[in-house]
């Protein structure tokens, strides 16, 4: 076949904080219990920040990994790209904040705002800038610092129990496919948002669509409109359904089924979601690689996160046929399909 330019990954890595969260430690801010927990969401634990800990902190650790992971030196990074929900500051971005502390200057940072999306919709812009040529080798990263944003008493808990902080990042760099059935590339992305449901999962504060015509007040923390809000019942039959719509599509534009796919990696959000998911698309529980038990849900950082677990494991190897997908705020949803 006539050679394809294409991106693959050329290496993972991931960073998590030491502090471990177990559900019983969650018993001094709030009323509830492992059991609690474990039933609804199938979190045991999650790692939280030191007060000195910032987001591109953890993405630079996971950034380094990935470096060494691929056997690369920074000075080949052309684009850095930046997923995360919970930036170091309001601006400037953080990939700025991370292209500082890996000491790379000059070259191009991008943050992008997709919240659990964010690693695929980052994977699907990395795939096209190489694809074009514009750019050969690019750092995705996913980070997420989400300790210092919750609301720690019993009102916040349904949403303050399933947050950690932690990042992942992948090396992507350009290669030419003539064997697909062989080779390692990014082979289809698929991204989707429907915007008349952002307000089902959110923060509504700092920002300049609250009503009062402030970025932020007194009145706006009195509220706790700066904490996450979330329709719980809403986000979870929303993502069963948008999730495996949209992987169904993936395997299908690549005339590929559910067996042919090795391995699955799916945004951890809620264990139930990902169980609900591969019995929908009638995948076997042992495809489907999770870690939210041990992390809680990262957002960005996730499927990064499990992708390295996996690897480490000895669960995902070189020239396995890999399903992704991932649903978060926005809506936003996403599928991809690569061989690794």
């Amino acid at each position: 076949m006539t050679p394809m330019k294409c991106a693959r990954i050329v290496g993972v890595g991931a960073y998590v904080p030491d502090r471990v969260i177990k559900n019983d430690d969650l018993k001094q801010w709030m009323e509830t219990s492992d059991e609690w927990i474990v039933q609804r969401t199938g979190i045991k634990e999650r790692h939280w920040v030191k007060p000195e800990q910032s987001t591109s902190d953890l993405a630079l650790e996971a950034s380094l990994a990935a470096l060494k992971s691929a056997g690369l030196d920074k000075s080949k990074i052309d684009l850095i790209i930046f997923a995360t929900l919970s930036p170091d500051h309001v601006f400037p971005g953080s990939g700025c904040y991370l292209q500082s502390k890996l000491g790379i200057p000059e070259i191009p940072a991008l943050d992008i705002r997709q919240q659990c999306s964010g690693f695929l919709y980052g994977l699907s812009i990395a795939d096209q800038f190489i694809r074009t040529g514009m750019y050969k080798t690019v750092l995705l990263v996913g980070a997420e610092v989400h300790s210092k944003g919750l609301d720690l008493t019993t009102k916040g808990r349904d949403v303050s129990v399933l947050f950690g902080d932690g990042a992942g990042a992948v090396i992507l760099s350009a290669t030419e496919v003539t064997d697909p059935a062989k080779q390692s590339f990014i082979w289809s992305t698929r991204l989707h948002a429907d915007g008349a449901h952002a307000e089902e999962l959110w923060a509504a504060a700092p920002g300049t669509g609250m009503p009062s015509g402030n970025w932020l007040d007194e009145q706006m923390l009195i509220d706790g409109n700066h904490f996450p809000q979330m329709n719980g019942k809403r986000v979870f039959t929303s993502a069963v359904r948008r999730m495996s719509e949209s992987l169904t599509a993936t395997l299908k534009e690549c005339k590929v089924t559910v067996a042919d796919v090795d391995l699955f990696l799916f945004h951890q959000a809620n264990l139930r979601i990902n169980e609900a998911v591969a019995d929908q698309l009638q995948i076997p529980r042992e495809k489907v690689f999770n870690t939210i038990q041990h992390y809680g849900n990262t957002t960005a950082a996730t499927i990064p996160l499990g992708m390295r677990d996996a690897v480490a494991k000895g669960v995902l190897k070189p020239g396995m046929l890999v399903g992704l997908a991932a649903f978060g705020s926005g809506f936003t949803w996403s599928s991809a399909l690569l061989r690794f």
